[in-house]
């Protein structure tokens, strides 16, 4: 059974908003105007950045911005609570159904994050892990022990697995990476269930023998583009030969890996698109910020420790906006 653990972060606090904008200041002056968001920790960041520069441009807008996870900012979209829900996952049927609309708008990945200080970490680097052993360690538990997937026996630490304990697109995302699982499988298999994205990597950083996932952003510092202080990534063994060839060898920082999720050397998944999601259609001032993003706003993803989508994509998803 997990036991649901949270701490505090500043991003986690989902009634706090990020408040942006301001009446514009001209002739005379335009009506403000607000466009509620919440949703997936993913996506955070870049929504941060989209809002600080759409406000440049638009100053009358003022956008509000709330975490939560994948799971709160559907729920919160499909119930009018929001004007747009930041969803990090594939939009499901059943959400379709009760007229969710998306619109993809950037494109990110899940890694497996591990405490820099375990002892297995050093031989991990060079041998990586394959798919059927991150599910062995995620899922069925077959592997318990440290030296026991990095083939050391002086290692005798056990495996502590981390997941999350909120509704979210990492999960789903992670769990969809090993098989045909979902975020329930990986909860009944885990040690312990996080509320958030950064308080997950910072219970793995503070466990010497923990693991986890994380977007890459709550993996990667975006100011110096090396690891977080603590926290290290486990390269995946691609072809499972048991080492990691040049070719997979793109996680030394987060440009390096960037540009392996870009041109589809790291898998997909956990690699994937991530979407803005409204109740029944894009509108109003909504439907005006997502315009933007989808235009003028993708020339901040980058910088922004994203990567953008391809220009055939972009014109298809402007194509749903009407």
């Amino acid at each position: 059974m997990v036991r649901k653990t949270s701490w505090r972060s500043a991003i986690a606090l989902g009634a706090a908003a990020a408040l942006l904008g301001a009446f514009a200041v001209t002739g005379c002056q335009n009506k403000a105007v607000t466009v509620k968001v919440s949703g997936a920790y993913a996506l955070y960041p870049m929504m941060t950045k989209w809002a600080e520069e759409y406000k440049k441009v638009h100053p009358e807008v003022r956008v509000e911005i709330s975490g939560g996870g994948a799971g709160k900012g559907m729920s919160d979209a499909l119930a009018g609570l929001v004007d747009l829900g930041m969803v990090s996952r594939a939009i499901k049927p059943e959400e379709t159904a009760k007229g969710a609309v998306y619109v993809s708008c950037v494109k990110d990945a899940v890694v497996c994050t591990i405490n820099a200080g375990n002892p297995a970490y050093a031989k991990l680097k060079t041998r990586g892990v394959t798919r059927e052993e991150f599910e062995k360690i995620f899922v069925t538990r077959k592997i318990k022990t440290w030296g026991e997937l990095a083939g050391d026996a002086t290692v005798k630490d056990e495996i502590k697995v981390y997941t999350r304990a909120d509704s979210c697109g990492a999960a789903e995302t992670w769990a969809k990476y090993l098989g045909k699982y979902t975020q329930e499988d990986l909860t009944k298999a885990a040690d312990a269930g996080i509320m958030n994205d950064p308080d997950l990597a910072a219970a793995v950083k503070n466990d010497k023998s923990g693991v986890g996932y994380n977007n890459i952003n709550f993996a990667y510092d975006i100011t110096t583009g090396k690891n977080i202080p603590g926290v290290g990534v486990i390269p995946i063994d691609i072809n499972g030969n048991g080492k990691v060839d040049p070719e997979e060898d793109f996680y030394g920082d987060e440009k390096t890996l960037l540009a392996a999720i870009a041109d589809g050397r790291y898998p997909s998944p956990p690699a994937r698109d991530l979407n803005l999601v409204a109740k029944g259609s894009f509108t109003g001032a909504a439907r005006d910020f997502v315009k933007w993003i989808l235009t003028d706003g993708q020339q901040y993803v980058p910088a922004a420790g994203y990567i953008p989508l391809p220009a055939a994509k972009l014109a298809a998803e402007l194509k749903k906006l009407g």
